[in-house]
């Protein structure tokens, strides 16, 4: 549900450790969350041509330059903690283990997850020892960027990496030289996604069988927060309780109750005021919640304004 504290959960479990954020949205794609050919600006030599010849332009003994656009093949959210964790492995010794490297999706259910992952897709299924099962071949310009970004690089533990893969390759050499794709046992993929939101993508059941699944309930926080209204004070929990079971009778659904972290006060004070109570809660469960169903929650008063029964 919304405002469980599902981020904050993960922002826990990750303090202190390599983490690379994206959230999804209905236009992300491939090359958004993998890579892409972006221009750049990169510094060049001025040059002027002699005969037949370019040669550099010269100002008070030294070499002029200047900013021109090229167009570079640029990693994004995944190719950057998918190298990230290879050099973690890169960095220690024959029988170490690698720090661990986190890839956190926000919001995973906002986009198309079936064309933003693409072949990807068949680098989830993780074997017993936390590696892909079935690597992938990388196309030829992400080959060029991780070969570039693995130049020198050698992992001292890459017995113990082959001996895993059958046919007697040597799958971590193809890895360093950017041929394949293959997720290191320290790349940790974690998302979230609200179940109720509305107008978003669908995830198959081929996709959903690859992760893990938390069910995040709703439980009280303890900050004892309460909601403002005029001069009186109503304590956040305990409206929260009573609407979620509302909404249950309503609804059926659980994915659309409110969590405790839903709607929070100003920083540093325990007070929800109206305005952000109307603004935030009321219109979501008028618009999101109730809108459709035969309710008593709403109604309308003898006097023609809308009010909360």
């Amino acid at each position: 549900a919304p405002g469980t504290g599902k981020s904050h959960a993960i922002n826990e479990l990750t303090a202190g450790k390599d983490v690379i954020r994206t959230t999804f949205h209905p236009d992300t794609d491939y090359s958004t969350f993998v890579g892409a050919y972006k221009p750049t600006t990169k510094s060049v030599p001025v040059t002027t041509v002699i005969g037949t010849n370019a040669v550099p332009v010269m100002y008070n003994g030294k070499e002029m330059m200047e900013d021109k656009i090229v167009y570079e093949y640029v990693s994004q959210a995944f190719l950057q903690a998918y190298v990230a964790a290879w050099r973690k492995y890169c960095d220690v010794q024959e029988g170490e283990e690698p720090m661990d490297e986190f890839l956190v999706i926000e919001e995973i259910n906002r986009g198309n997850c079936a064309q933003i992952f693409g072949d990807l897709f068949q680098l989830l299924d993780r074997g017993d020892e936390g590696f892909s099962e079935y690597p992938i071949k990388a196309d030829s310009d992400m080959k060029k960027l991780l070969e570039k970004e693995f130049e020198g690089l050698e992992i001292k533990n890459k017995e113990g990496i082959n001996v895993l893969f059958k046919g007697g390759k040597d799958i971590v050499a193809e890895v360093l030289a950017g041929d394949v794709l293959l997720l290191p046992n320290n790349l940790y993929i974690w998302a979230t996604m609200n179940t109720s939101d509305q107008s978003l993508f669908p995830i198959d059941s081929a996709f959903k069988r690859r992760w893990d699944w938390r069910y995040v309930k709703i439980t009280d926080a303890g900050k004892g927060w309460k909601i403002q209204c005029g001069g009186e004070y109503c304590d956040w929990w305990a409206f929260v309780t009573e609407i979620n079971k509302k909404i249950a009778k309503e609804t059926s659904s659980d994915d659309k109750k409110l969590g405790y972290f839903f709607c929070k006060p100003a920083k540093d004070n325990e007070f929800i005021t109206e305005d952000k109570f109307v603004g935030k809660v009321l219109f979501y469960l008028w618009n999101d919640v109730f809108k459709d169903g035969d309710i008593t929650l709403f109604k309308v008063s003898d006097n023609g304004s809308d009010e909360i029964s």
